[in-house]
This record gives structure tokens, sequence and C-alpha cells, in this order.
């Protein structure tokens, strides 16, 4: 049965190219449980291969035809192969994680076949330290990165001693209560009608106040050019590290602001910091795309719905001023404070189909750029997108592995060559950073300015 796609997730599918695969990915950490290794781990997820079981989500292929009018649809896919979709990697000696990481950047840079559903898990073996990684990706018209956090996150357990989770993929051991997947073509024309009342709703009033959290609030107009705002080619560099999340809440609570604030400074001064020392920094303040979730709960591990159902697009946007024209680290965060809370003024009150009507506002430039096939002729709308999820505040298990580490992997796009993301888990926040690997030089060398940030952020505010 053919089930129509929703625009927000076609637009995915649409706008991908060889050099701009439009997925985005995880890497995940497991300390094996004790008395067991790397080998009796994967042993597990072996065992989950040969059943061959998988969540309905993951079971769907793109397709477009005369029977859907041209539109993207999803299919089932009746010749489904696991094998294809789960694979094992190796790492060469001596197994670090610089050759981890090496390991995803490449898994990163391929795009995923539109003939099978649109994911991949691969399981890495040979770290020296005993650990075994999960690099997972799937792509954006299938869902979005806290939709992939909450399914990943309710394959896991807060208790070690629980057993038979099921492996990343697959269905729950326990059923959750069945919900009618199949909504007739009423209900579907419906909420097509639905949504656009709500969109032709927006008051005059309502529509300049959003136009004002995109465009406003001390925001370059556009965006200065830069280096991060070229074409793009599809090969990726992935760099990852964390810091104790206690140290960003203290920095939050010292200033009076919150903790993505906290993040968002700190990348700000990464990123000024990086371009200096390459000679190319902005006279102007680089303006950063910042995701805001639309989900219904932005607990991980909530039980609202069934991990079948999880999937989808539910994201809106608010543009902020980074402020890294500015010398003073604690000038820098009061700069991005104050542009997070016009952004957030300007939701205030929509709905989230008019949220993500707006937000479309902010990318169309780039849309225009693509179909007219004129990137980097312009000044871009927003320069860097940088994305903060929540994610489980406890360590959590998966079978009495332990896990150690989440680290995003986001997606560049032609004019946008630089991603940051970042999880929260448990005591640490994760950040993941993916470049195009032939315009963003040097691009471990964040890492280093990220931890001279946090540190130069402490000073100033203390």
């Amino acid at each position: 049965m053919l089930r129509p796609m929703p625009p927000n997730s076609a637009f995915f599918l649409m706008g991908e190219t060889r050099d701009q695969p439009l997925h985005v990915g995880g890497l995940q950490l497991f300390a094996p449980p004790e008395g067991a290794d790397a080998y009796e781990l994967r042993g597990m997820l072996d065992a989950a291969i040969a059943e061959g079981t998988v969540i309905d989500l993951f079971q769907k292929r793109p397709v477009r035809s005369l029977a859907t009018m041209g539109q993207w649809a999803w299919q089932q896919d009746t010749e489904f192969d696991i094998e294809h979709h789960v694979r094992r990697n190796a790492l060469p000696q001596p197994g670090r994680v610089l050759e981890l990481l090496a390991l995803c950047s490449r898994l990163h840079s391929t795009p995923l076949d539109r003939h099978r559903p649109l994911w991949e898990t691969h399981i890495i073996e040979g770290l020296a330290d005993g650990r075994l990684a999960l690099y997972s990706k799937a792509h954006h018209a299938l869902l979005d990165g806290v939709a992939a956090l909450r399914l990943f996150a309710k394959t896991l357990s807060w208790r070690a001693d629980d057993r038979e989770m099921p492996a990343p993929w697959a269905p729950p051991k326990r059923q959750l209560p069945a919900k009618d997947e199949d909504a007739s073509a009423a209900d579907q024309l419906r909420a097509v009608a639905d949504a656009v009342v709500d969109v032709v709703g927006i008051a005059p009033s309502m529509l300049k106040r959003a136009a004002r959290g995109l465009t406003g609030g001390g925001l370059p107009i556009p965006a200065p050019r830069s280096i991060l705002n070229v074409p793009i080619t599809g090969a990726r560099r992935f760099a990852a590290q964390d810091w104790p999340i206690d140290r960003i809440k203290a920095l939050a609570e010292a200033s009076g602001t919150t903790v993505n604030d906290v993040v968002l400074a700190m990348c700000s001064g990464a990123l000024r910091s990086y371009l200096r020392t390459l000679g190319a920094l902005p006279a102007e303040s680089l303006v950063a795309m910042v995701p805001v979730s639309l989900h219904a709960s932005n607990d991980p591990v909530s039980e609202r719905s069934q991990r079948s159902k999880d999937g989808g697009n539910a994201v809106g946007v608010v543009l902020c001023n980074l402020g890294t024209a500015l010398a003073d680290p604690a000038a820098r965060l009061v700069a991005v404070h104050r542009s997070m809370m016009d952004g957030k003024r300007s939701l205030v009150g929509l709905s989230q189909v008019q949220i993500l009507a707006m937000s479309g506002l902010a990318l169309s430039p780039l849309v225009l750029e693509h179909l007219l096939r004129a990137q980097g002729r312009f000044r871009p709308p927003f320069n860097v997108l940088i994305s903060n999820i929540p994610g489980p505040a406890r360590p959590m298990f998966w079978n009495g592995a332990r896990l150690d580490g989440v680290y995003p992997l986001g997606l560049p796009f032609n004019g946008q060559a630089l991603n940051i993301t970042c999880v929260s888990y448990a005591s640490a926040m994760h950040f993941g950073i993916v470049g195009c690997r032939r315009t963003v030089p040097h691009l471990q060398r964040i890492l280093g300015f990220l931890d001279d940030e946090i540190t130069a952020l402490e000073e100033a505010v203390a």
C-alpha cells in the first residue's frame, strides 16, 4: 500500500544529490558487561540479525510513479534484506578513536540506496579499549534527529541487569497496544485541509512578529559570507568529543542563561578562533540556524507512541546571532542569549504547522539557490547549523552493556559546509562535528577551540 509522504519529508529527497547526501547519523559506544567482551556483545547482535525482524518504519522504501502522480510516497519493501542494512566492520590497528572517526567519516559520505528502506547500521569491532561501536544512519526523509534518538533510547534500559532488550532496528519484545496505522483517504485529506487552514490563518501581526524573529534581533541580514558557505562535495570528515554537563549547567546558572545558550556560546568562540587561525573571520557576526523540536514530548524515552511509528520530521528553526565579532566571551554569551530569546518569542502562539511554514522562510533562499544552481553567488541566510538534542539523563544499558557515548552526525548541505550537533546524555554533552572534507580544512581543530572556549567562559563569568 502506498502512503503519501509529508511535504517536509519529501523535501529531503528532492534536495538530495551525490554531493549532498541528506541522512543523519549517530555513533554509539558500548562497554561490554562485566566478564564479557566485545565479541560476545557482537554475538547478541548477530542473533538479532539472524531473526531478521525490524520495526515497521524500517521496512518502507520511497517510491514515485504514475500511481503517486509523481509525488513521493512510502511503500512496504517486499524483498527486504536485513543483511544489506545491518553490516559488520572492523577497525585497522591500532584501533584508536582516530581510526573509528575516520571510518565513520567514510560511512557518512555514502548516500543511501533509494531502492531500499533508507537506513543502515554498522557494527564496528576492533577498538583497542575493548568496546563495541555502532554507527547508524537514516535518511532525513524517514526521521529527524530527535525521532532517531527516541527510537534508539527505547531499546535501552536504566538497569544493567535487564536482558532480552531488542536490537536498535528490532521491534520490542513486549508489543505495545496497536493503533490503526492506515488512515482513510478522507482522514488524510482532512489533515491536509486542516494544515492549509492553519497556515492561511496566521494573523498579519503574528506574521510580522515571526518574521522579526527570523530576520531581526540584531541579526546581520543576510548573514556574512564565509568559507563555511560554499558549494560542497560528498566527502565528509567527522570529529567528536564530550564535556561534563555540570560545567555547562554551572555556566548557565551563573550567567542567567540556558544550557543551550552556553552550548551556542561555546560554538561561537570555537568558530571565531577557528576562522581567525585561517585568516577567514568575517567582520560581521556569524548567524546560526538552530532547530527547535516540535515533537509532542522532548523525552527521548517517552512511551506516547510505538517504536514502529516514531518516524517523521517535526522541526522548526530559529536564527541566532553568534556574536563572533565580539572579542569578550561573556559578551558573546549575552548576544547569543538575547538573540535566542527574540527567536523563541517569535514562535509563541503559532501552531506546529505554522512554525514549520514560517521556518521555511529561513530555508527558502537555499532552496532557490539550489533550483537556480546559484550556490555561493549570494550572501547566505545563515552560516552554520547548530543543534542540541536532549538525550537520556541517566546512564543506560543494552543487555548489560553500558552505553558510554552518543555522538551525533548531522548533515552539511550545499552552501552550508559545517554542521555541529550535540546530544546530552547522562553526565556529559556529546558534540558531533561534520564538515565537507574538501572545503572545511583541519575540522578536528574545532574540538580544541571548544575546550578553550568553555574555560574562557568559566573565567569570564566567575
